[in-house]
């Protein structure tokens, strides 16, 4: 069975948890899209780790890690965090590199600085991780497959002439920094091969053959719904589609086979970097609720920034779960409200004086309001309660009315950071 966990708001939901739990159950576990602009912060019995490219299931020694063909692969930052989960004595995890996953070259990272270092004001609030030069160098068909670099020298040279002679154009006339070389890239590329070369595999026949022995996969995906760059809030978002359905393309794997998607939602909502945020909120509210939040609070896994805070936000977390074809909803980080009186939910957006309840296109969402309902809080400490019945009475109207909003069940319910603070309310997870 093919299982996906994706995130249905902006990222930042708690999917590395998620899938470091299923993982427990899995043979195979594939990070299909992404690169390393976000991060999966996950607490175990090895201690609290941010995962950044590594799929989240490689503190199993039963499990292979796969990076798939849709990754933005930077390998340096792979083979970093390698080193940094074995030298906290997680045993050395078995990965698998495809030969079609495309590099993150130190240049990219550059031209993404120095775009919005242009932009200024106008900035979309990137991580500078190289991201959104590297995709476009991808479509434009300028970017560099892990397989070439086991092309011969005349061949790769040939290309990357081609590449440093536009990229150049770009750093003299409207970046005014140092030029690029040949051999600079050459001798880049060439470490690449080095440190990649054994875990180089044909990822999609891998995962084939796994189908057919019968295998359980797991899809990983980075950041959520709101941040794909088809159905998202455009133009504030990532470069690679966040959605399930894309699992199959970035992993190399028939569609058909993908049987459950888990997409994971927060108990309030949070984001990172630029975009619209109906139910964002200010001030002490937003300060004591970032205080509170995750795990030691709500900074990004990646870059450490401020999270920006919000209620939870049905509207969005309905189309959230709708265009990721969700099976299952996880509910986490649910014991960090325990602190509230009252607890607003935004149901609707109020828009040129209308209300609804769905999600509109990005120049209609920046018109929008929200309208909150408010429900009694629980006041209480909920973390260690295993079994759902014995949830406070406010606590478990709160997710049913959540569940009800949104449409899509609630499954599971994350009850604190660790692996084991979850409870189950189908007996099938």
């Amino acid at each position: 069975m093919v299982i996906a966990v994706v995130g249905a708001n902006w990222g930042d939901e708690g999917k590395g948890k998620i899938t470091d739990m299923l993982a427990e159950q899995a043979d195979i576990v594939v990070r299909f899209q992404g690169g390393a602009n976000a991060g999966h912060t996950i607490v175990n019995n090895y201690g609290k780790f941010a995962l950044h490219t590594l799929p989240s299931g490689v503190f199993y020694n039963h499990t292979t890690s796969v990076i798939g063909n849709g990754v933005a692969l930077n390998i340096p930052v792979l083979f970093k965090e390698i080193q940094s989960i074995t030298d906290r004595d997680v045993p050395t995890p078995k990965i698998i590199v495809s030969d079609r996953a495309q590099i993150v070259m130190s240049y990219h990272i550059l031209f993404d600085q120095y775009e919005e270092e242009r932009l200024g004001r106008a900035s979309f609030g990137s991580t500078k991780s190289g991201i959104a030069p590297f995709y476009s160098d991808k479509f434009s068909k300028i970017g560099f497959q892990v397989s070439e670099l086991f092309d011969d020298e005349a061949s790769l040279r040939e290309k990357i002439e081609r590449v440093v002679e536009k990229k150049n154009v770009l750093l003299e006339h409207l970046y005014h920094k140092p030029l690029l070389s040949v051999d600079s890239v050459y001798g880049e590329l060439m470490a690449y091969r080095r440190m990649v070369e054994p875990y180089v595999a044909d990822v999609s026949l891998y995962l084939w053959n796994a189908l057919k022995e019968g295998k359980d996969i797991l899809l990983e995906g980075q950041l959520g719904t709101l941040k794909d760059p088809d159905h998202g809030i455009y133009p504030m978002v990532t470069s690679s589609s966040t959605l399930a359905a894309y699992g199959a393309v970035g992993a190399g794997l028939p569609p058909y086979e993908l049987k459950r998607v888990v997409t994971v939602c927060k108990a309030y909502s949070s984001a990172v970097g630029a975009g619209e945020f109906v139910s964002e909120i200010f001030g002490d509210e937003a300060d004591e609720l970032r205080r509170r939040g995750g795990d030691g609070g709500e900074f990004g896994a990646t870059t450490g920034r401020p999270r920006r805070m919000g209620w939870f936000d049905c509207v969005a977390s309905r189309y959230g779960c709708r265009m990721q074809g969700t099976t299952d909803v996880a509910f986490t980080v649910l014991d960090v409200l325990g602190y509230l009186d009252e607890i607003p939910v935004c149901v609707g957006y109020e828009i040129d004086g209308k209300v609804t309840k769905e999600f509109p296109v990005t120049a209609k969402l920046r018109k929008a309001k929200p309208v909150y309902e408010t429900l009694p809080g629980w006041k209480c400490d909920i973390r260690g309660i295993r079994k759902y019945e014995e949830l406070p009475e406010n606590c478990r109207k709160y997710i049913e009315f959540v569940e009800k909003e949104i449409g899509f069940p609630i499954t599971m319910v994350s009850n604190g950071p660790a692996r084991e603070d979850i409870i189950l309310r189908s007996a099938e997870i």
